[in-house]
């Protein structure tokens, strides 16, 4: 006869999940500003991909999200 112990507990707390799923979120932004700007014509160049949201805004808001999303992992529960 086995004793088996079921530990429903799970790794994280309920906290670190939040802020887990809020770095996931700015992840998800950052990759939806970072879309678009292209031409329908390969032979017409559009400026609108080197604009400030495509190059400085949402990479920034990426690594953003990749850090909220470490913090998450490392947050000790009290």
């Amino acid at each position: 006869m086995k004793n088996n112990d079921n530990n429903n507990e799970f790794l994280f707390g309920k906290t670190n999940y939040k802020i887990l799923i809020v770095g996931i979120v700015l992840i998800a932004l950052g990759f939806i500003l970072m879309s678009g700007g292209g031409s329908d014509d390969p032979n017409v160049f559009n400026e609108e991909i080197f604009n400030f949201r495509r190059i400085r805004l949402a990479p920034t808001i990426v690594l953003a999200g990749f850090g909220v999303v470490i913090y998450s992992i490392f947050k000790k529960d009290k």
